[in-house]
């Protein structure tokens, strides 16, 4: 088969999932800066997974390797389990972290430390409510979702041939 322009390869796919990443971050920075929605913690556990996935897009559009690609995958999968813990406790499905979840613990009795965040107006965002939604999904639901659409992604780059 001749290769073109428009055939897929490992590199197309690495850079189109890190390339989801990137807007999925920007997105949430987007809401939390202009939009003025400060993350919760647990929202915030959500972003380190796709800044990895970028990283990994970085070095898998240099090393187009399997393995980088199945790297990427896992911290896809990884984010869209956080994204669905997240989704539970904001449903009451399960109790969060008592850090950041109403029903979790004593806020009283929390350090100040922990209840100061700098980038929410200096108060605490609780993480089992939804700031935000649309069509019944939070936001958190909807990072979980595109996660998984991205973990395919990038295990398709796993299973494509590396050529350029």
């Amino acid at each position: 088969m001749r290769e073109t322009f428009l055939t897929p390869n490992r590199r197309t796919y690495i850079a189109l999932a890190a390339g989801g990443s990137a807007v999925l971050l920007l997105a949430a920075f987007g809401f939390q800066h202009v939009g003025g929605l400060a993350p919760c913690a647990m929202c915030l556990w959500q972003r380190w997974p796709h800044a990895v996935a970028i990283a990994i897009g970085a070095l898998g559009v240099v090393l187009p390797a399997a393995w980088v690609a199945l790297l990427g995958g896992a911290a896809m999968l990884t984010n869209a389990g956080i994204a669905l813990y997240h989704t539970g406790v904001e449903r009451d499905w399960w109790e969060g972290p008592t850090s950041c979840s109403g029903g979790g613990g004593d806020l009283g009795s929390m350090e100040v430390a922990d209840l100061l965040n700098p980038d929410a107006g200096g108060g605490i965002v609780m993480c089992d409510e939804v700031a935000w939604e649309i069509l019944g999904l939070s936001m958190a639901s909807w990072n979980g979702l595109a996660c998984l659409a991205l973990a395919v992604i990038w295990f398709a780059a796993a299973r494509t041939r590396a050529t350029a």
